[in-house]
């Protein structure tokens, strides 16, 4: 396996924020731009592990920039360009890390929540449901078999808590409170109309989007489609051709990864446990199958 990217350091930049997975840069002379960098990190209920997938930061970007140019139609996204050599110059002396994990991106102003569509009951949503059938402040039907699709896709916001904390469902008139009634009634619609586009698309390459988080910004009052979209980190894909309710579905994301820290005598808190090298491979490989088979490449 290659050497995975565990972390970036671009003197020549200023680093603006280190998340789970991707660290952004200021650009000096460009303050309406910030570059994006996918690293090789993953996180597992919300800690990052020691051990990091290669290749990972690739496959996220080239399927964040599949997807910017599918959806482009329905909202506008924040990608510049993912072109190496038009970055700026003081970028250049970086574009050999920089190359195939990184975008030029729009600076907008993050929205303080969560934009998650559910088309599928699985996950917490599942779980909250096995207790009681009013999830969110949706009054789900009774009988619903773990995995089962729903009648409609649901926009299931959250909140948005530091690196370390965990999001916190929240029903649609909380996020109202936060945002307001016309923003919130707008920020649903964009996030339901692209996960519809996509989610048709995934079905005809052998794709079941269960669920995504869509990441939403703010630029001059309209908003703006931001940070990655649809990628296994963001979203659950299940292969239509295993798909069966009633039970939790085989999946290219990281939700192998899960499984496998579940059996684990691990409370799910730093620090995080070892992986195994035939954890590490077959994680990647999940990944890498996803963006073949939703992009037709590799």
């Amino acid at each position: 396996m290659t050497t995975p990217v565990t972390t970036t350091d671009f003197p020549m930049l200023v680093l603006k924020h280190r998340g789970k997975v991707r660290d952004m840069y200021a650009i000096p002379g460009h303050d309406d731009k910030l570059l994006m960098v996918a690293t090789d990190r993953i996180s597992a209920y919300d800690v990052i592990m020691d051990d990091a997938i290669p290749g990972k930061g690739a496959v996220l970007t080239e399927l964040s920039l599949f997807w910017f140019d599918l959806l482009q139609d329905i909202v506008e996204n924040h990608l510049i360009t993912a072109d190496v050599a038009a970055y700026p110059s003081v970028c250049q002396p970086y574009a050999e890390q920089l190359q195939g994990r990184s975008m030029l991106v729009k600076k907008t102003r993050p929205l303080s929540i969560e934009c998650i569509v559910r088309g599928y009951i699985s996950g917490s949503f599942w779980s909250a449901y096995t207790k009681d059938p009013v999830v969110c402040g949706f009054q789900l039907p009774r009988g619903m078999q773990e995995s089962e699709k729903f009648p409609e896709p649901l926009f299931t916001p959250s909140t948005k808590a530091d690196l370390g904390d965990h999001d916190e469902n929240i029903s649609l008139q909380q996020m109202m409170d936060i945002v307001g009634t016309k923003r919130a009634e707008e920020i649903a619609a964009i996030c339901l109309a692209l996960y519809k586009k996509a989610a048709d698309y995934a079905l005809t390459r052998g794709i079941i989007i269960a669920d995504t988080k869509f990441e939403l910004g703010e630029l001059d009052g309209r908003l703006i489609l931001i940070d990655e979209v649809l990628t296994p980190d963001s979203s659950r894909f299940w292969p239509v051709d295993l798909y069966k309710s009633g039970k939790s579905q085989p999946s290219f994301d990281k939700q192998f990864l899960r499984d496998y820290l579940s059996t684990l005598d691990w409370h799910k808190t730093p620090p995080a446990p070892p992986l195994p090298k035939d954890i590490i491979e077959k994680t990647k490989q999940r990944y890498e199958e996803a963006v073949q088979r939703i992009t037709g490449k590799r």
